[in-house]
């Protein structure tokens, strides 16, 4: 297993959602993974930036990666859209954009080389499920899951160089099965959640929020699970709000990966900022 990464944490992860973090630095040492923050990174422009100016956004994400590749690691992210959109960079520059963008990162003092690996913690830890079910130490055989792997844990395939279906995906099921949940069917897994949607399309997005959460709870769930910290914050933080909106009585706890990782690895509710999250998260612990 490769236990040392160029960790991007994203501004999710630095402001809304530092209870990812927490949690993510609370299993690196146990799961035997060295986090190293890069230092002087900057935000990926998630789904928006490259809208406005596609040059400026490629640049900003060679220079991302750049950072990573003088740290001879590989790259990880916890922010699904992070992922997507540095993958996307990458891709672009190793088809032919590498000598003209880094014309501009010349002016730092910077060169892309294209030599990085990017992943995921979700895919870190598919690909090492054994290494994590041997760490398991209070196994989550007493929690009904349901899991949502947000949209850009998974499209478009092409984009992740077709490792997984995106409509029969497997490995955030292989994941959390070695923690010993129960995962509850969820017909709503693999939909969007609307949160890169929220403005221009309010109303509708409280109804695919509402319905994500109602039927979670139709299935029984004790919580809603997902790797995409976007997708967290869409589901919990707006909760109460688009559940009002829908009139629904549905309320769970959505949760990060890490954080369910963290409980079956022994870890406390205070290690693992379940008190930061908004519907109460603290009661499955």
């Amino acid at each position: 297993m490769q236990n040392e990464f160029a960790f991007f944490p994203g501004c999710v992860l630095s402001q809304a959602a530092k209870e990812a973090k927490m949690s993510l630095e609370a299993i690196a040492p146990i799961l035997g993974m060295k986090l190293h923050e890069i230092k002087g990174w900057s935000c990926c422009g998630a789904s928006q930036a490259q809208d406005v100016d596609p040059i400026a956004t490629l640049v900003a994400n060679a220079r991302n990666i750049a950072l990573a590749e003088q740290m001879k690691m590989p790259m990880l992210t916890t922010c699904s859209t992070c992922m997507l959109t540095l993958t996307r960079a990458k891709t672009t520059l190793d088809k032919g954009a590498k000598d003209r963008i880094n014309t501009f990162l010349a002016e730092g003092n910077m060169k892309y080389e294209g030599s990085n690996e990017i992943t995921s913690l979700l895919w870190v830890l598919y690909q090492n499920v054994e290494n994590l079910k041997a760490k398991v130490v209070k196994p989550l055989s007493n929690l009904k899951v349901a899991l949502f792997y947000g949209c850009h844990s998974l499209r478009p395939e092409k984009a992740f160089d077709n490792r997984e279906s995106s409509v029969n995906p497997k490995s955030f099921e292989t994941v959390v099965s070695a923690l010993g949940a129960t995962i509850v069917p969820f017909e709503k897994r693999l939909d969007c959640c609307g949160f890169h949607a929220s403005y221009p399309a309010v109303n509708s997005v409280k109804k695919m929020s509402s319905q994500i959460v109602n039927n979670a709870s139709e299935n029984k769930a004790d919580c809603v699970v997902t790797p995409c910290p976007l997708c967290q914050m869409q589901l919990d933080i707006y909760q109460e709000r688009y559940q009002d909106f829908t009139g629904s009585s549905a309320r769970l706890p959505i949760i990060h990966l890490s954080q369910l990782v963290g409980l079956a690895l022994g870890l406390s509710k205070e290690d693992l900022g379940l008190d930061y999250n908004i519907v109460d998260a603290t009661k499955i612990a």
